[in-house]
């Protein structure tokens, strides 16, 4: 049986953690990690693990699991169809959520009427919509059809979720259960400081705001509080149907890798108060950046930093 829409986009995910470093050479992939990681079942990851072992980049042993291969970093494997734009999701879904975000459906729709109009089989419905489910914006009506929700749809929402998240997260740090995780720091300093030096260039955009909301998700799930954690993965999902019509400002991200490096710095020496303000202040200023004020919402080319 072909593997769904949603197991390739998955494949393709775990692709680019393989070939960016971020999985080495031989390690472990753990289901339930990778489900809650990219917000799915277990089933779908398992679907994808089994692709790429098909496709020599993991390695299934027997009774132990899947593992990166060690000539995997190096690898290309064939296209697995929707990897151009990882975990981004079919360009159908794109479709579907500009229309959305430009009133072009109506609030309330049938699943016929979506296969219909997009000319959509069952299940590529079905994947769709899971994903709609996920990120937050559509829901299933009870009894009969599904409702698109008003969320991260216009630049004044999209600031609301930034003034959200500047209570939330400089707060979680000072939570009393906040506790330093010196894996994390490690391996979101790694991360940013090879965003500096080669990533910024050379990865595609979704990435590198997958990496940009990775930094944020990480650092506030050290606060031991899941109900922070859960808030900021949630708005974090929201604001991305926006992000589907923005285009990424390469050279102001240098300048946000390095205000998150220096939150490290001051984590790292235990200075949370401070890493607190910092916080706060990195996304006052993307917030102040992304003011409905200062956006021209009638052009599609809106400058996006993944702070």
């Amino acid at each position: 049986m072909p593997a769904s829409a949603l197991s390739r986009t998955i494949a393709s995910e775990i692709t680019h953690l393989v070939t960016s470093g971020e999985l080495a050479a031989g390690a472990h992939l753990r289901t339930q990690h990778l489900a809650d990681r990219f917000g799915v079942s277990r089933s779908p990851v398992r679907e994808a693990m089994q692709l790429l072992a098909e496709q020599g980049l993991l390695e299934q042993k027997q009774n132990r699991g899947f593992f990166v291969r060690d000539s995997a970093a190096s690898a290309a494997p064939k296209p697995l169809g929707d990897e151009a734009q990882p975990f981004e999701g079919p360009s159908d879904y794109q479709r579907i959520a500009e229309d959305w975000l430009t009133d072009r459906i109506p609030a309330e729709v049938t699943e016929q009427m979506l296969r219909d109009r997009y000319a959509l089989t069952k299940g590529q419905l079905n994947d769709i919509l899971m994903r709609a489910v996920r990120e937050g914006w559509a829901e299933r009506k009870q009894g009969y059809g599904w409702r698109f929700l008003p969320v991260a749809k216009t630049p004044e929402s999209f600031e609301q979720i930034y003034r959200f998240r500047m209570l939330i997260e400089p707060a979680a740090m000072l939570e009393p259960g906040f506790a330093l995780d010196r894996r994390i720091l490690e391996e979101q300093r790694r991360i940013q400081t090879r965003m500096i030096e080669t990533d910024i260039e050379r990865l595609p955009a979704e990435r590198l705001l997958h990496y940009g909301s990775l930094f944020h998700e990480e650092l506030i799930r050290m606060s031991n509080n899941p109900y922070f954690h859960i808030s900021l993965l949630r708005v974090n999902r929201m604001r991305r149907l926006l992000e589907y019509r923005s285009r990424v400002d390469r050279s102001r991200l240098v300048v946000q890798c390095e205000e998150h490096l220096a939150i490290l710095d001051l984590l790292e020496r235990g200075e949370i108060v401070d890493a607190s303000y910092a916080l706060r202040r990195h996304l006052g200023g993307a917030l102040h950046r992304k003011s409905p004020i200062a956006w021209s919402w009638s052009q599609q080319s809106m400058g996006t930093e993944p702070a």
